[in-house]
């Protein structure tokens, strides 16, 4: 069985949005990674580090998931990160009212013996150094590595990011990061200009508007189900990203064409992640859910042209 490691936050948040409010739920980047690639049939393993405020139930949620939380670091007497968002009406814009690291301010990632030789690693949003951290822990290269980022170490930490950059597969980024990054306007030209940078893939999440994966001389377009109500966007690209990264585990195959695939895997996971506030949905979605929905993906992309 194929092995995926996710290195990313395990916390809790705060949010606030047009159409519900909660005071503390489960978030973080690996937690969602998590959830979403556990609809695979793959071994996932955490690499992450909470305060002893971490619930019992959340860690039992992962592991009833079959998720190894070998690597994650339980510090006694820390507390957990904590987020805090209000998002405005259009669901697309939001305002950070608090961050608070917490135990994740002093994190020196630990991978565990038994995902040192993991075939797929992701490297969620995290400090550059930490995630040079683990790639130097592997014991030999991953057959995949998918990396993601934000415009804060984009600005800050530069020369360490291009490091990075210089070692990865993949670059998972929004458009707007994917603009700073690069220098480049055009999505077209700022996937060319980052991958000269290393990554022989560049995926840009657009939000409600899809995806756009890049290798070379190709693209390919992955759009977002159109909904009837978005709850909380809070987590659908780490959703998206574990969607992503589970299924080309469960597949054994990097391509083009398979991580075609895997984008509409990772945008189908997603659409559930908004329904409901944090991580809620993803919670209680099932498998069978997941596959049917499919469907809906299929016939909104699926079209024959007759050309004269």
């Amino acid at each position: 069985m194929s092995k995926l490691l996710v290195v990313g936050t395990m916390a809790y948040d705060a949010i606030e949005t047009p159409f519900g409010k909660t005071e503390k739920t489960l978030g973080g980047s690996a937690s969602y990674i998590a959830l979403a690639a556990s609809h695979f049939d793959i071994e996932i393993g955490i690499v992450s580090v909470v305060g002893d405020d971490f619930e019992q139930k959340h860690l039992d949620l992962m592991t009833d998931r079959q998720v190894n939380l070998s690597g994650v670091e339980i510090v006694k007497g820390g507390k957990t990160f904590f987020w805090s968002g209000r998002y405005h009406n259009d669901m697309n814009t939001r305002d950070t009212l608090v961050t608070d690291l917490n135990t994740l301010a002093d994190f020196s990632p630990l991978v565990p013996e038994s995902f040192q030789e993991a075939e797929i690693l992701l490297l969620g949003n995290l400090h550059p150094a930490i995630q040079i951290s683990v790639l130097d822990q592997m014991k030999k290269r991953p057959n995949l590595v998918i990396l993601d980022t934000m415009n804060y170490w984009i600005e800050n930490t530069p020369g360490q990011l291009e490091t990075v950059l210089g070692r990865i597969d993949v670059l998972a980024i929004n458009d707007e990061e994917a603009r700073q990054l690069s220098g480049e306007y055009s999505l077209v030209k700022a996937a060319e200009a980052i991958l000269a940078k290393g990554p022989k893939y560049v995926i840009i999440k657009k939000g409600e508007h899809g995806a756009l994966l890049f290798q070379k001389d190709q693209v390919f377009f992955a759009p977002a189900l159109p909904l009837e109500e978005v709850s909380d966007p809070t987590g659908a690209g780490d959703t998206f990203a574990g969607g992503l990264a589970g299924y080309i585990a469960a597949s054994r195959h990097i391509s083009f064409d398979r991580l075609k695939n895997a984008l509409i895997h990772g945008a189908n996971l997603a659409s559930f992640c908004v329904e409901k506030l944090g991580t809620e949905r993803m919670e209680t979605l099932t498998s069978e859910e997941a596959k049917k929905r499919l469907q809906s993906f299929k016939d909104l992309t699926h079209f024959t042209v007759e050309l004269d």
